[in-house]
């Protein structure tokens, strides 16, 4: 579509302007050119690596010029000269393209809809006029991933995430910000969590290994229908907020999987607090040294059983009663007790909880 928009506003300019002027996409191909001989013909020897630029270059007797609304240049406009006015009219081309492109995706492309449903940017009553305007699929299941760029190189994420799922009828992919980018992806009906996350391991996987970007990946649950990809994108949002302050070694997160963290990162601060002090009114948690925490958390991870726990930690048997006694002394809960550890369970992850002090949407 954006061949026939950009073509058309050459044709009205190429009277006005007088010489030849064309646009350029990302694969070096011609798109629209006052010349229509031209249209089609490869560019590639002449702009090569040239849409990382935003200055105005000349090559072989033409004044170029980028422009998108992408962070990285989607098309270059070319005039023919090298002079002072073929650079103006090269600006001036520019400027009114990406104007021009930029109202037309807001008003038709489906990806800026998906964006504006997400980000909560449409009134709820619009989202069905609009669906239908622009045909989009409503009857059908969508999950949101959100990935978070941990460590960026210089590679793009987001055009390697487009290249990954380049079916742009059924996948979304949308830059939120500088570090979150989107998946809006649709998936068939009664797929299961551990498929979703094996299509997120795919993502980090390939950031990872192949273009060395650290990341993780939000997982909200699956929706039926576009109203609900809101509350997808939100549940995202959480997971990663709920992993970092509780499953700080895990690249993956469901929002299905969060089970209690979830919450407890729903409750208020000051509720944390009065739980936590009722809980330890014997003693503060932060009388446990950092062995003793480390006792406490093997002896949860192997279920209460005194023998593993031991046998985990290379200790004997009564060394682990002792610190569980110990314990006992400190904080007046018996962790050999279901109940009593339950409540330090809990204790313990309200206390990280407040610790992180996590950023709520």
């Amino acid at each position: 579509m954006s061949n026939r928009l950009f073509q058309g506003v050459v044709h009205q300019m190429k009277d006005a302007i007088d010489r030849t002027i064309g646009v350029v996409d990302e694969t070096s191909a011609i798109i629209a050119c006052s010349d229509l001989g031209r249209i089609g013909e490869s560019c590639e020897a002449v702009v090569a690596d040239s849409f990382l630029t935003t200055e105005a270059f000349v090559r072989d007797g033409y004044t170029y010029k980028t422009f998108g609304s992408r962070p990285r240049s989607e098309y270059i406009v070319f005039v023919e000269g090298a002079d002072d006015e073929a650079a103006k009219f090269a600006a001036l081309l520019s400027v009114s393209l990406a104007s021009i492109k930029q109202y037309y995706d807001e008003k038709y492309d489906r990806g800026n809809f998906v964006k504006n449903v997400i980000l909560d940017n449409i009134l709820p009553g619009d989202i069905y006029l609009k669906a239908r305007e622009l045909r989009f699929n409503n009857d059908v299941n969508r999950v949101v991933l959100l990935i978070r760029i941990a460590a960026r190189t210089d590679i793009s994420a987001f055009d390697i995430i487009q290249n990954l799922f380049p079916d742009k009828n059924k996948d979304f992919v949308i830059n939120i910000n500088e570090t979150d980018i989107a998946l809006v992806k649709e998936i068939r009906a009664g797929i299961d969590s551990q498929d979703l996350e094996k299509l997120a391991r795919s993502i980090v996987d390939t950031l990872g290994g192949e273009f060395y970007t650290q990341a993780t990946v939000g997982i909200g649950t699956v929706v039926e229908g576009i109203k609900d990809l809101a509350r997808s994108f939100k549940e995202a949002q959480v997971a990663l907020e709920v992993g970092k302050v509780f499953d700080t070694e895990k690249t993956i997160v469901s929002y299905d999987n969060l089970g209690i963290a979830r919450l407890i990162y729903q409750l208020p601060t000051t509720l944390c607090e009065m739980f936590l002090r009722e809980v330890f009114k014997k003693g503060s948690i932060d009388s446990l040294d950092q062995e003793t925490l480390f006792t406490i958390q093997r002896f949860f991870e192997n279920n209460l059983n005194v023998s593993e726990t031991s046998r985990k930690l290379f200790v004997h048997r009564n060394t682990l009663v002792y610190r569980l006694e110990k314990i006992k002394r400190l904080t007046g809960l018996d962790l050999r007790e279901f109940d009593d550890a339950i409540v330090f369970k809990v204790a313990l992850m309200v206390k990280r909880y407040l610790i992180a002090n996590p950023i709520k949407y």
